[in-house]
């Protein structure tokens, strides 16, 4: 694979958005140090961030690496309607890359109703209009991406913002420690041409294949839904994914029948030193029940010190593998041709 195969099959530069993450990160986070904090966090009992798909998996991330650290609960929302809990007391994120997110839109309106504080994050569109129209911050991200490809632009900005409200300590260590490893990533993964190129090595094992990802729930879980999200829209292509302990209980017993499908699989383990002990031991004793009835499997271990770093690591490597693996299939790995037949579709439907 050459760089001229990347630009042929991906026109609008999904490669690009990928290698220059780390300075979308860099941008995102001076964004959140240049807004004024809105609100204090002593005055809230709850935290709901309203979005859907790349708008809302930023929401995922923050709720799964602040989970040891926040006071209050925190909860993704991904639905018209808000959970019936929230009120005067409670922060809601409204979350849309394009701002015209219509489940968001709605889930919005529902905040208004219900007298929540809002805090609005969005390139512009309804999200703008409505958040001007109450008096609500909000948080200006660049425009011009894939809502999945802007993760930075949903995540920083309002790590930083829930730093400076007070619900978190600050993070500049860590986000300087991550911008260092992805970086470092970054100029790895974006040569095709390089022998230990990991990612390409995985996407190549991946092709015609199911992907099957599996990781621990603790601060993995939404780097999982990641994975898959990306194979499935960059890669056109099926992932599988599930969560340890819980697959040890259920999907465990189902590597059994079928044993040709089974053998069209590839498992990749997302892996972590900040795992539960008994959950990498967990790890070990799947790893070894399912390896003669797998295709494959490849273990993908995190770098880094900080968990923010460990995190985005296994992030920006998915994203890595996503882009290969969409080449391999030669496909653009830009448009979601599905999804916009299924917004074209409800759009004629009031």
């Amino acid at each position: 694979m050459t760089l001229q195969d990347i630009k042929r099959l991906d026109p609008k530069g999904m490669y690009a958005w990928i290698k220059e993450f780390p300075e979308q990160m860099h941008q995102a986070a001076a964004i959140g140090l240049a807004a004024k904090p809105p609100y204090k966090a002593s005055a809230f009992n709850a935290v709901v961030l309203t979005g859907l798909g790349g708008s809302a998996i930023g929401g995922d991330l923050l709720r799964s690496y602040l989970a040891d650290e926040l006071k209050v609960p925190f909860i993704v929302n991904r639905g018209y309607a808000l959970p019936s809990f929230v009120g005067p007391k409670t922060l809601v994120i409204v979350s849309s890359y394009s701002g015209n997110t219509e489940e968001t839109i709605a889930a919005h309106k529902d905040a208004v109703k219900r007298k929540a504080k809002v805090l609005c994050i969005s390139t512009g569109g309804e999200t703008q209009k409505m958040a001007k129209k109450h008096r609500q911050p909000w948080v200006q991200i660049p425009g011009g991406l894939s809502p999945r490809a802007a993760l930075a632009y949903s995540f920083f900005p309002l790590l930083v913002l829930l730093s400076k409200m007070g619900f978190v300590k600050n993070k500049s260590r860590e986000i300087n420690e991550t911008l260092t490893v992805l970086r470092d990533l970054s100029a790895r993964y974006s040569d095709p041409g390089a022998p230990d190129n990991a990612a390409l090595a995985l996407a190549t094992a991946l092709k015609d294949r199911l992907p099957v990802i599996y990781s621990s729930t603790d601060h993995l879980d939404a780097i999982n839904v990641r994975w898959r999200g990306q194979i499935n829209e960059n890669a056109k292509q099926l992932a599988h994914g599930h969560v340890l302990p819980e697959m040890n209980h259920n999907e465990l017993v189902g590597w059994k029948s079928a044993p040709a499908l089974l053998r069209q699989t590839h498992v990749v383990f997302l892996r972590d030193v900040g795992t539960h002990p008994r959950v990498r031991i967990r790890e070990d004793i799947t790893k070894q029940w399912i390896a003669a009835l797998a295709g494959g499997i490849t273990d993908v271990p995190s770098l880094g010190r900080t968990l923010l770093a460990r995190m985005f690591s296994l992030i920006h490597t998915g994203d890595w593998v996503s882009l290969y693996l969409a080449i391999l299939n030669g496909v653009d790995p830009e448009p979601v041709e599905p999804i916009n037949f299924l917004k074209g579709e409800l759009a004629k439907v009031k």
